[in-house]
């Protein structure tokens, strides 16, 4: 009888034990939903910066973001889907076929090969750039020029590989960037990413264009973060391109306020079109000083905007062009 005690005290623990060796799969649903209002304080109402996703006079909407996904021991699937005007703005090249493309925002499956490899394949958000689609993930509710025009998302096959505890790589074969649903142009990109201790050196190799773009930030103190954003893209056959960096200081006052600050220079090669002064060469000068209050899910974002461009990219209350636009936005996102 005792043998067959401890026996059986034996199975359940060898049972218990593998439960905990092996995580149950999981399935969440979440997302967010934001809102804001947005009004110049200098320039008519209908003036915007034109990379700032917020872009909307008076009370806005901005996106509703539903995330469905499953992650099991080996594989897994997301499926990101937008509703509103800034996720219409962040998938502007669908639908190319579907009916419902132009709700999209990622769509990709996964194989975790090892512990070290993992293969994605799918419709998923560039690698690039220090900012994201979804306004829950940015602290600055406006978005920089850089992140406007670089590349939004790409349809392909990745591989992530955990090279060591501090570095790890990223290799990807994609369509044409933005061209998310098919690939009408028989044309390939290539990405490669670099990554050390949170920082990050991206390339994309593109038909049409060709970008390298660092990405990272420090944790100066407890409380100080500093973030870092890099870029260049060249066009191909001498058609101009863009250049530019931002800096992200933001410092935690108490457990529910934040002040960061964005400062952006962003100059075009060319007449790229990114600041939309039709005039070769310009340049701008975007400071954003955001506050970031906490009420459990709900996050209220104040924020004042300057760009300064080199020529007129603006209009006065006169509707003439200026080189100059202040505005000032107040967001709520939910986050769920």
């Amino acid at each position: 009888m005792k043998k067959l005690l401890t026996l059986s005290m034996l199975f359940m623990a060898t049972i218990l034990f593998a439960q905990e060796e092996t995580p149950a799969p999981t399935f969440s649903f979440s997302g967010s939903v934001d809102a804001y209002y947005r009004a110049n304080l200098s320039g008519p109402q209908l003036q915007a910066p034109g990379s700032s996703f917020a872009n909307l006079p008076g009370f806005a909407l901005g996106m509703a973001n539903v995330i469905a996904s499953y992650e099991g021991e080996k594989v897994g699937f997301v499926a990101d889907l937008v509703f509103g005007p800034r996720g219409t703005d962040a998938i502007f090249a669908s639908p190319m076929y579907s009916a419902t493309g132009n709700i999209v925002n990622q769509l990709y499956a996964y194989w975790n090969v090892s512990e070290s490899v993992k293969l994605t394949m799918g419709n998923f958000n560039t690698f690039l750039g220090y900012e994201v689609i979804s306004p829950s993930a940015n602290f600055n509710y406006s978005t920089s020029y850089l992140f406007s025009y670089g590349p939004f998302s790409h349809t392909g096959l990745k591989a992530d590989f955990t090279l060591s505890d501090d570095f790890s790589l990223m290799l990807a074969v994609m369509n044409d960037t933005d061209l998310t649903e098919f690939n009408p142009t028989g044309d390939y990109a290539f990405g490669a990413q670099l990554g050390y201790k949170g920082q990050f050196l991206n390339l994309l190799v593109d038909p049409s264009f060709t970008e390298i773009d660092f990405t990272g930030g420090f944790d100066v103190t407890d409380s100080f973060f500093f973030g870092i954003n890099a870029a260049y893209l060249t066009l191909e056959n001498n058609g101009g391109g863009f250049a530019g960096g931002a800096l992200y200081p933001q410092v935690a006052l108490n457990e529910t306020f934040t002040l960061g600050l964005r400062a952006e220079y962003f100059v075009e090669d060319g007449a790229f079109g990114a600041i939309g002064t039709g005039v070769a060469d310009s340049s701008v000068f975007a400071t954003t000083l955001t506050g970031s209050f906490a009420i459990d899910n709900l996050t209220i974002k104040p924020e004042l905007r300057l760009d300064s461009a080199s020529d007129d990219a603006f209009l006065d209350n006169n509707l003439a062009g200026t080189k100059s636009l202040s505005s000032f936005v107040l967001a709520a996102i939910y986050s769920f």
